[in-house]
């Protein structure tokens, strides 16, 4: 089993992945339209890390370092999930592309809605 989860482990494909969402991560804790409740959830899973509070304590050789990478993964999953779809996909195209920060254009952000007077 060891040899098996050494080799999940270094191939290249998850480094990378986990890099390009980290990366993904920052570029839209930038975004003026991602909501501050859901730029708030990184910031507590960091919280969470450093503090002397765990689920697994951290003087558990390897559960309590898994614990902690666990709450940062599922926190930063969780994130790209709840910010804007088109935030995402604008952010990852630049990603893709290689091009450097910038918000995403104001056109592009639509608010559809309906007033109606009473």
């Amino acid at each position: 089993m060891g040899a098996r989860l050494k080799s999940a482990i270094s191939q290249p494909s998850l480094l990378r992945t986990v890099l390009s969402q980290v990366r993904l991560s920052f570029r839209l804790l930038r975004e003026p339209c991602v909501g501050m409740l859901v730029k708030a959830l990184p910031f507590l899973a960091a919280v969470y890390v450093v503090s002397p509070l765990d689920f697994i304590p951290d003087v558990i050789p390897v559960l309590g370092q898994l614990d902690d990478l666990g709450i940062l993964a599922i926190s930063i999953e969780a994130f790209l999930k709840l910010c804007p779809t088109a935030a995402v996909n604008f952010h990852q195209a630049a990603i893709d592309a290689g091009r450097r920060y910038s918000p995403m254009p104001a056109g592009s952000r639509v608010i559809d809605a309906e007033w109606r007077r009473e």
